[in-house]
């Protein structure tokens, strides 16, 4: 090996990055492996984002259209595929999967469970206030489809849970709603991240944003006026881990 040969390959080992070729040469300077990561602790609380994976499925006579459900060869059972980021706190950008029920053949009671949690996020991520039942705050638990819930943010404590498999997994414990006292705290990040982001955070001195006027002209099948999130809140979908 002549000096300029040998200089080449000690450039490639000494300052490789994954980007150049000799990066996928020599992998003496790759990162550790790293194992999996650990759980995230029981009760931590955190702001999060749903994404929906659009599962294909729809029944127009259940109100389920736009292919956001997932149906279960197996099973039978109906579900929203989704995936949970943390946007705040030690965990931030840690993702949770979780399925929301829609429809299942043994009985009534996952659809009960899955749209009480929809019920919680949209009082969540919209400042609604569980016993809050004026017309404004009907309104605003109405959605169009299940795309109005594809990146809604809302304050949310993390669980622990076994798998099918017997392995642990995070879950969504609890979502937590506007009559819960850590509500306001976790809602305030959400506030100076579109704050720093251009979305500004209003003249309100209260811990927890005001609830969005509906609007009033959007075309429903739904009796009634829906509530549209405001524009600057819109979120791409996630990357899905398969």
């Amino acid at each position: 090996m002549n000096h300029d040969s040998y200089t080449q390959a000690a450039t490639y080992g000494q300052s490789s990055t994954h980007g150049a070729p000799g990066a996928w040469c020599d992998f003496n300077d790759a990162d550790a492996q790293q194992g999996e990561f650990n759980l995230i602790p029981k009760g931590t609380q955190a702001l999060v984002r749903m994404a929906i994976k659009p599962g294909g499925h729809d029944d127009a006579s259940r109100g389920w259209m736009g292919g956001y459900a997932t149906a279960s060869d197996e099973t039978g059972a109906v579900f929203l595929s989704c995936e949970f980021v943390l946007l705040t706190g030690p965990f931030a950008k840690r993702k949770i999967w979780s399925n929301v029920g829609l429809h299942s053949n043994k009985g009534p009671t996952w659809a009960q469970m899955g749209r009480s949690f929809i019920k919680a996020v949209l009082n969540s991520s919209r400042n609604i206030h569980p016993d809050d039942g004026s017309p404004e705050a009907q309104r605003a638990r109405q959605i169009r489809s299940f795309g109005d819930l594809d990146g809604a943010e809302f304050a949310a404590r993390i669980g622990i849970e076994k798998d099918g498999q017997g392995e642990y997994r995070n879950i969504i414990r609890l979502v937590i709603e506007p009559d819960h006292k850590e509500y306001a705290e976790l809602m305030q990040a959400k506030l100076q991240r579109d704050g720093c982001m251009g979305g500004g955070s209003g003249g309100g001195s209260g811990g927890a944003p005001a609830m969005a006027s509906p609007a009033s002209a959007a075309p429903t099948p739904q009796p009634g006026t829906i509530y549209t999130p405001r524009p600057g809140n819109a979120q791409s979908r996630p990357a899905w881990a398969q």
